[in-house]
């Protein structure tokens, strides 16, 4: 399930700590990204979950939501608390 938000939610959640985690490949990524984002592709994260910060939200998003909400599940398992799935970079690229 994504989490609409707008861009000025996106933006404070960001300058407050948020991680913006870009779920899709790094060849997706290098083609344009949310400023700020990080580029995790989502069968990176089992390895890299440990160097995401659980106490600062993270924000997911993909091309369309699917591998966001994937990781945003995963993470979830973890015990992570403030996971958002923003969906896709599409919908987003305005912020």
């Amino acid at each position: 399930m994504t989490h609409e938000i707008r861009c000025e939610e996106l933006r404070e959640l960001v300058d407050n700590g948020g991680q913006l985690i870009d779920v899709r490949s790094q060849n997706e990524f290098r083609q344009g990204a949310l400023r700020n984002a990080i580029n995790l592709p989502v069968e990176s994260i089992p390895h890299f979950a440990d160097s995401i910060d659980r106490s600062k939200p993270v924000i997911l998003y993909c091309v369309s939501g699917a591998r966001a909400s994937v990781v945003k599940r995963f993470l979830e398992s973890l015990g992570f608390n403030y996971v958002y799935n923003l969906g896709g970079i599409s919908q987003l690229a305005h912020c």
